[in-house]
């Protein structure tokens, strides 16, 4: 009798509308418009930082056009091409680099499959394992390059996909020698080659933590306390002359910190040059 309760209840449980087991239905992810903005942002930040041109598109898991944006200067036929790179990125389900070395290997046979755009530059969108979308790219300097903007777009949507973005030596010191932006993940987080040569302004990042490792330098950072005559110079950012009040720490090489978001901090005094990478979490 019991099994029979309990046999009836999980049947009913199944058969609740929303519950996504019914009638061997499945829950999906879709990608929003919001999620297509985003990761329009991700690339044309990343195009700015290359002083590369581009034109983004992004459609969603049908390969229907969800955003299109042509940076600056970009040749008008890469409209056409970021959308048949996307379009072939999110039907095949695979980069389109993968088709273009298969073609240049000798599969020739596959440039007359309809509607399919075999270049480097299209990136599926996954979200959770499923793929939602996909992001083309066309007109960067090159086609890696291509490729580099439109993971940094897919990137920005999946909160933590495969994409993997390298810097070597030569590019890090050159950010550390002017104080740079490395790398801009939009809304998830930054990461900041710092430099600084004379003492700062109080901060408050009220949407940031910044993490901070000290790599050559040292410095004399408080933290806390309240910012004086602090104004708001941006959004989600207030400067004031100093901190009255707060804890006083003497940073070196190798010291790591964690500023937690709406935390006041100020540079006091630094050695010229003081050299730090900053992580801005959101």
């Amino acid at each position: 009798m019991k099994l029979n309760i309990i046999a009836t209840a999980l049947l009913a449980l199944i058969n609740l509308p929303g519950t996504g087991l019914a009638a061997g239905l499945a829950d999906r992810k879709t990608l929003t418009l919001e999620g297509a903005q985003r990761a329009i942002a991700a690339a044309v930040a990343q195009a700015h930082k290359n002083h590369a041109g581009g034109v983004i598109a992004v459609v969603d898991d049908g390969g229907n056009l969800m955003a299109l944006e042509r940076v600056d200067g970009t040749f008008a036929a890469g409209a056409n091409i970021s959308i048949g790179k996307a379009r072939t990125a999110a039907l095949f389900q695979k980069p389109t680099r993968v088709f273009e070395e298969i073609i240049a290997k000798g599969r020739t046979a596959m440039v007359a499959l309809s509607d399919f755009t075999p270049l480097q530059g299209g990136v599926p969108i996954t979200i959770d394992g499923q793929i939602v979308g996909a992001v083309g790219v066309s007109g960067a300097a090159s086609a890696q390059q291509d490729e580099e903007l439109a993971m940094a777009a897919a990137a920005a949507v999946s909160r933590g996909s495969a994409a993997v973005t390298y810097y070597d030596a030569e590019k890090v010191n050159a950010a550390f020698d002017k104080g740079a932006v490395l790398f801009n993940q939009g809304e998830s987080y930054m990461v900041h080659a710092s430099r600084r040569e004379q003492p700062g302004m109080a901060e408050i990042h009220t949407r940031d933590a910044d993490i901070i490792h000290v790599l050559d330098g040292t410095a004399t950072l408080i933290t806390g306390g309240t910012a004086i005559d602090a104004k708001v110079t941006e959004p989600d950012e207030l400067r004031g002359s100093a901190i009255s009040g707060g804890d006083t720490r003497q940073l070196k090489k190798g010291d790591v910190m964690i500023i937690p978001a709406g935390v006041p901090h100020w540079f006091k005094e630094v050695t010229n040059p003081f050299l730090y990478y900053v992580v801005k979490a959101r």
